[in-house]
């Protein structure tokens, strides 16, 4: 019989790509403080993958810890723009700055996940994406966010490639799995390999 498979996180998105994939998963999303550890995070100089992968393990554990022969996946991801990392905006002025300075550069999403059971890390990845913004008016930036906000809200960058953020690119390099912050293939690679998963 499988181990039961929690996914900490409220990540819609997340839970569909693993139940569209044939995984029977509960969601338990982590109560963490992602800001406070963020911020320890980038005090002590930590790169933006670190950051990215300490999140994603402190979301499993905190779930792993009282879920006793569960697999927990714990999820994180974050944009990196020349080593400064970019967080979900609080408001539309604040995508609207993000995006203005994302046009016409490319960035880094860093899509990172850690697989516990029984309190111990089992599996990690962070999978990498680099995404280039075509240049982008003012006008447009203006109007995309009215007609998407209550949606990138959620998005860090601003943006999500799933609807009308593919829009803003000219390219995009790296797994598309990974871009909706989710390095699926590699899990389910796992997952088979160690026998919790039949193929």
């Amino acid at each position: 019989m499988p181990k039961p498979f929690i996914l900490a996180s409220a990540s819609e998105i997340r839970g569909q790509l693993l139940r569209n994939a044939g995984l029977d998963i509960e969601i338990k999303p982590a109560r963490i403080d992602e800001g406070a550890i963020r911020a320890s995070l980038e005090a002590e100089s930590a790169s933006p993958r670190d950051v990215a992968d300490t999140l994603a393990e402190y979301k499993a554990m905190r779930i792993s810890s009282g879920n006793p022969g569960a697999l927990v996946l714990g999820c994180d991801q974050v944009a990196d723009f020349k080593g400064a990392i970019l967080s979900k905006p609080e408001t539309p002025e604040s995508a609207g700055k993000q995006l203005r300075m994302l046009s016409g550069q490319t960035h880094k999403l860093l899509s990172a996940a850690v697989l516990y059971a029984d309190g111990e890390p089992k599996w990690r990845h962070v999978g990498v994406v680099q995404l280039t913004m075509r240049p982008l008016s003012d006008t447009y930036v203006s109007s995309y966010l009215e007609r998407n906000w209550e949606s990138v809200r959620h998005a860090v960058g601003a943006y999500k490639l799933e609807e009308e953020g593919v829009r803003l690119f000219s390219r995009i390099d790296g797994d598309y799995f990974h871009v909706l912050g989710l390095p699926l293939t590699e899990l389910l690679s796992f997952l088979i390999e160690t026998g919790e998963l039949e193929i």
